[in-house]
């Protein structure tokens, strides 16, 4: 397994650096796909660190933004594809936290939360398929150039850029 660190590529080995350090698995509102969910759950018993799993969702600023948590709507297989490595964590005795995080920049949230959590190891896991390509690469593409972790995105082409 290869992942990034922000500036080069690097092997599964590094993730021992991390260590004492939660592991994040993260989608933008999409089904998380079945390889991101197995490595965030694999790395999370491996580590013997917490497991956070979050759902970043986009909700543009209205007139009526007091009201933001009883707007958003989750799709069954969003949260299908959520609850299944959350329980299966649960399951093999690791702590598990759900977050939702609701914003009108998304990105601009995800990286306050890694800031704030500071991850050994963030996965990437959003369908590409689902939310469209382009819009997750840029968001990928951001997250990459701030995160202070680990980042494992599945895309091989990203791996080989520096």
């Amino acid at each position: 397994m290869r992942l990034r660190d922000g500036q080069r590529a690097t092997t599964s080995s590094a993730v021992r650096a991390f260590a004492g350090r939660p592991v994040l698995l993260l989608t933008f509102d999409a089904p998380v796909t079945a390889e991101a969910a197995e490595l965030a759950v694999d790395a999370a018993v491996e580590s013997g660190q917490p497991l956070i799993v979050v759902n970043a969702v986009e909700l543009p600023l209205r007139p009526m933004t007091s009201s933001w948590g009883t707007e958003v709507v989750v799709t069954e297989d969003v949260d299908a594809s959520l609850r299944a490595p959350a329980e299966l964590a649960r399951a093999l005795s690791v702590e598990v936290e759900r977050i939702r995080l609701v914003s009108p920049r998304p990105v601009a949230a995800v990286l306050e939360l890694l800031a704030e959590r500071r991850p050994g190891l963030l996965v990437l896991g959003s369908d590409k398929t689902r939310r469209g390509r382009r819009r997750v690469a840029r968001a990928e593409r951001q997250i990459l150039g701030a995160a202070p972790c680990l980042v494992w995105t599945g895309d091989e082409t990203e791996l080989g850029r520096v």
